[in-house]
């Protein structure tokens, strides 16, 4: 196997790195450039580009067309059609109900974002550039950009940062301050706040430090994993010498390779959800909701259960 298809490092395509070979440029000085700045950098154009692309597609046509004029064009576009209906109607609406338009654009941009940042973990960028690329010292070390940048626990955590604000500013935005400062309190009464207030708070800065961890931890854990397979082949060759035992347990190793490629292909899907769901949830938490689906009032102003005729 090749050296630069398996490092002796499984973590070597999952942990953030000064770009090889540009640490003393002018536009690369130091390490404010690493693999994982450009990754999340080339993830939020292409994510962007796909959307309005997308949008484009999805968004009703010229008369002339007819019936047609109706339909999404494009199987992209159809697929981020049915992602963003499935996640609207099954997931954002119920929660949060009336407030659905005012926080459905920033929940779906952090699903598409993650979710794209996934999937290119999933593709091997790394070794394509250690392969074409210049050596660097010697070695095939040589790359700008690739890896799986929500492996990363600093960015996890940026994008917990963005769901905390959020989660924060629906708070004080629809309960007001006594609102918000009483459900910290929980309704206790005053003798238990000194108790209850730092619990509150350290509740709310655990939740989105749950989000950051539950997202890297399974980046995280999958891709060394397909790492620790991918060295099979290249740990029995040096232990071995032998052609036949190396391409024997090579063979039992791609194989297992690709199995856990499908695996983590699902959960590249699923945790992008799962990150946006708990969003919800939380910023729902925070939300004042007018019961519209319980009660409702007819002509005449009398209220009427839900399902009354």
């Amino acid at each position: 196997m090749l050296p630069f298809l398996a490092s002796s490092n499984p973590t070597h395509h999952v942990l953030d790195r000064p770009i090889t070979g540009l640490e003393d440029t002018v536009i690369f000085a130091g390490e404010t450039f690493t693999i994982h700045v450009v990754t999340l950098t080339v993830a939020a154009i292409i994510a962007l580009l796909v959307l309005l692309r997308a949008a484009k597609s999805i968004s009703t046509g010229d008369e002339g067309e007819g019936m047609y004029r109706y339909l999404t064009k494009g199987r992209v576009a159809q697929l981020v059609e049915v992602f963003t209906l499935f996640l609207v109607e099954n997931t954002i609406r119920p929660t949060l109900k009336e407030e659905t338009r005012k926080f459905a654009p920033l929940l779906l941009s952090l699903f598409f974002f993650i979710l794209t940042c996934n999937l290119m973990g999933l593709i091997p960028f790394l070794d394509v550039q250690h392969a074409v690329g210049p050596p660097v010292e010697g070695q095939k070390v040589w790359a700008i950009f690739g890896g799986t940048a929500t492996a990363n626990l600093g960015v996890t955590l940026g994008l917990a940062c963005v769901a905390f604000m959020a989660i924060q500013y629906q708070g004080f935005r629809s309960l007001g301050v006594k609102g918000y400062l009483s459900h910290l309190t929980g309704g206790a009464p005053l003798a238990l706040m000194p108790m209850m207030i730092p619990l509150e708070v350290a509740g709310m800065l655990i939740k989105p430090a749950a989000l950051a961890v539950r997202l890297f931890a399974n980046m995280f854990a999958g891709h060394t994993m397909m790492a620790v397979l991918a060295m099979f082949g290249m740990l029995a060759y040096q232990s071995t010498e032998s052609i036949v035992v190396t391409g024997a347990i090579s063979l039992v190793s791609i194989i297992a390779s690709i199995a856990i490629t499908f695996l983590e292909l699902f959960v590249a899907f699923l945790q992008a959800f799962i990150f946006m769901f708990l969003t919800t949830v939380f910023i729902g938490q925070m939300t004042h909701h007018h019961e519209h689906d319980d009660d409702h009032e007819d002509a005449y102003g009398a209220v009427k259960p839900a399902g009354a005729h």
